[in-house]
């Protein structure tokens, strides 16, 4: 997809409020929550563009800048946007500033999704003309089929063998769907369960009511029937090398969040606190390691891994000195060998997946899991964590707190 050159964004900011382009004075009132409807509308992309839509902001509808600062917080304040975990999946978008006759403008181009619908606080929004409008319907099941006929990522893609009897609508229904939609929208919703399994992709389409990885995942009743390596096992080692007597083996299977709710009762299990009663005048407590830490390598192995074509599953050793994570699929996309674990660089094999994690709780923000893992261990007195990526692997080592 071209970028737009700076003689074509000039035109846009000057012509009028179209599909394509949203203005805005300021960040102030309302208008954050308006740039991300707009952002989720031109992310959704339904008139079929296929161009960027571009949100303009410090200028007037008559496209005159308001003479707005355009501070370096502001521009942050918009790149934030693609991260903030509001809009679902993650949107592609540039921020940058531009100077027009009268004033600097703040320029955010958000590209058409691959993986629409995208939502806004659990709300799907669409560009009717140059309005925002929340999309019916048959609005999200256009978005669904274009979906569909792109190159979807894996996680989205159907289990053939599977059928909705094998998902919980129980937990879908009570658990998933509250979280994932405003209680506003779901009061107002009339639509069949299918339609609801569709638009929250766990089922390939209305038409197609197939589950997909990403329902099979989440809401499947024995997810390893289908996907054999969707599990983590857990090895708690009395000794130093793999040769050494294993003390607990486990494996936590089922659905990503009884995957998730078994491994944290793992770690925490195997986690000791050191208590320093000599040291000052108050008690000083330091755990082997910081739960933070082990909980958010945990969650980026199982989040960021391969599923497809392999047999094996997330691995963590507790060994006395260390703790070794084994996740199966090496770097994907902007991630290579060499700048894996480096803040700010981050990109999604699963991005559903990573959606439906933040949904249920697992995830706050994107792309910060590792900084906050090294910050803990830090707070703790501990190394960073330690990486090593290969084409089918990522291992990390976490050492004991000395």
């Amino acid at each position: 997809m071209e970028p737009y050159s700076e003689s074509t964004l000039r035109a846009m900011a000057s012509d009028l409020e179209s599909e394509l382009v949203e203005r805005k004075e300021s960040l102030q009132g309302d208008a954050p929550a308006r740039v991300r409807q707009a952002v989720c509308a031109f992310g959704n992309d339904l008139p079929g563009h296929g161009r960027p839509g571009v949100v303009f902001v410090g200028l007037r509808d008559d496209g005159q800048p308001v003479g707005l600062d355009i501070t370096d917080q502001l521009m942050l304040q918009l790149a934030d946007i693609k991260t903030d975990g509001n809009i679902l999946p993650s949107p592609t978008l540039f921020v940058d500033r531009m100077s027009l006759p009268g004033g600097d403008v703040a320029v955010v181009i958000v590209h058409p999704s691959h993986s629409p619908p995208v939502r806004f606080r659990g709300t799907v929004w669409i560009r009717t003309g140059p309005r925002r409008a929340t999309a019916t319907a048959q609005d999200e099941r256009l978005l669904n089929e274009k979906r569909r006929h792109r190159d979807a990522p894996f996680d989205v893609h159907p289990v053939p063998t599977a059928r909705i009897a094998d998902l919980s609508v129980r937990r879908f229904e009570e658990e998933y769907l509250p979280r994932a939609v405003e209680r506003s929208i779901l009061e107002a919703n009339d639509r069949s369960l299918v339609a609801r399994l569709a638009t929250t992709k766990m089922v390939t389409s209305v038409d197609d009511p197939t589950p997909t990885i990403l329902g099979v995942l989440v809401l499947g009743t024995r997810p390893q029937d289908f996907i054999p390596s969707a599990y983590v096992q857990f090895l708690r080692i009395a000794g130093t090398a793999l040769s050494d007597p294993v003390v607990d083996e486990t494996r936590c299977d089922g659905p990503v969040a009884q995957v998730i709710w078994h491994l944290e009762e793992k770690l925490s299990g195997h986690n000791r606190t050191r208590v320093d009663i000599t040291s000052g005048w108050t008690e000083r407590r330091q755990p082997t390691y910081p739960m933070v830490a082990l909980q958010q390598i945990a969650f980026n192995a199982i989040m960021h891994r391969m599923y497809e074509n392999t047999n094996a599953p997330v691995r963590i050793c507790w060994f006395n000195d260390r703790i070794e994570i084994n996740s199966p699929g090496g770097p994907y996309g902007a991630v290579t060998a060499e700048s894996f674990g480096r803040p700010g660089i981050v990109d999604y094999r699963n991005p559903n997946l990573a959606e439906a994690m933040r949904v249920l709780g697992w995830v706050q923000r994107y792309g910060v899991g590792i900084d906050i893992a090294r910050r803990a261990l830090e707070e703790n007195g501990q190394p960073k964590p330690m990486f090593h990526a290969d084409a089918n692997w990522v291992f990390c080592t976490l050492k004991a707190a000395s």
